[in-house]
């Protein structure tokens, strides 16, 4: 099969070519989403405000 040798050696190649098609599909399909929202943000500093506080009172 494509002088690979072996079934599972070709089977291993298609599946390779398969996963990085799908990738690059999938960072087609979510390329400009979002990122961090506005309440993930306020969390995080929150977060971020209460570590600072617990490491002044050790």
């Amino acid at each position: 099969m494509l002088g690979l040798g072996d079934i599972w050696v070709a089977l291993g190649f298609w599946l390779m070519i398969l996963s990085s098609v799908l990738c690059i599909i999938y960072g087609i399909i979510n390329w400009n989403k979002g990122g961090i929202t506005r309440e993930e943000l306020e969390e995080e500093q929150m977060w971020a405000k209460e570590e600072e506080e617990v490491e002044e009172t050790l």
